[in-house]
């Protein structure tokens, strides 16, 4: 698992894989891309869930907070036949000021959840929206048996343990550590680690629209990841507060 994580350029394949053939067609049911799309990722990373709309020739924008990412996505892209319609940007999105009312679709995916702040976070993205643009977010809900992230971890052992990180913070942390992994990262998720629930009060309050929800019991980046095809949680499971343990991974399109 950390070998994974720690390959970029596979992640950033993985990333483009999962977009093309499943974020994108979610999005085109409730907005059309074109190559007159302005697309903006909060949390890109290095652009892998650009490509594809780059592909496209649509504007695109990525904004992360990590200069190196940002300098490692810029050398991926050096070479690509529309790389003029590109902006990776390295800022903080809420110091962010030059993209007001520009945006048709934000994509927010496997972001949320490192956020602080998220209430607020979820308010200033109006500022980047035309009045008929959408978000796209995509999140694996605290609960579920790797929603902490721990399959970064270099433990083998802590790596393929589910739900660990829903131990008490004190516990967790001694866990880590005793296994040799620096807790930091992992404790910071376990502060900003978000449910389902909590995700839609703060849309709600953020006065968003959720056009649609589907949740997943196989992440559909499982698929590239593992060869798992993708499935739904099945709707008798859609029960509140409990789905947040068998949900691996939310999505959502939010208009306003």
């Amino acid at each position: 698992m950390q070998q994974r994580h720690a390959d970029r350029k596979l992640y950033f394949n993985e990333q483009s894989y999962t977009t093309e053939k499943y974020v994108i067609p979610f999005i085109e049911k409730h907005k059309q891309i074109t190559a007159n799309s302005h697309i903006l990722e909060i949390g890109c990373g290095e652009g892998g869930n650009l490509k594809p709309l780059l592909d496209r020739g649509c504007k695109v924008t990525g904004i992360d907070i990590d200069a190196g990412k940002i300098e490692a996505g810029k050398k991926l892209y050096a070479d690509h036949p529309h790389q003029a319609n590109l902006a990776l940007i390295c800022e903080d999105i809420f110091k962010v000021k030059t993209l007001q009312h520009q945006i048709d679709v934000i994509i927010l995916r496997d972001v949320i959840e490192h956020l602080p702040h998220q209430a607020e976070f979820i308010t200033v993205m109006r500022q980047f929206l035309k009045e008929d643009g959408v978000v796209f977010v995509a999140f694996p809900p605290w609960q579920n048996p790797f929603g902490g992230h721990q399959q970064i971890c270099n433990s083998k052992l802590l790596s393929h343990f589910p739900f660990l990180h829903l131990l008490p913070k004190s516990l967790y942390k001694w866990c880590l550590t005793t296994a040799g992994e620096n807790p930091q990262a992992l404790m910071e998720i376990k502060e900003t680690g978000i449910s389902l629930e909590r995700f839609l009060r703060i849309v709600k309050k953020g006065d968003y629209q959720v056009a649609e929800e589907v949740l997943y019991f196989i992440n559909p980046n499982y698929e590239v990841k593992f060869g798992l095809k993708p499935r739904k949680i099945f709707e008798c499971a859609n029960i509140p507060y409990l789905r947040n343990f068998w949900t691996t991974c939310g999505y959502y399109l939010l208009k306003i």
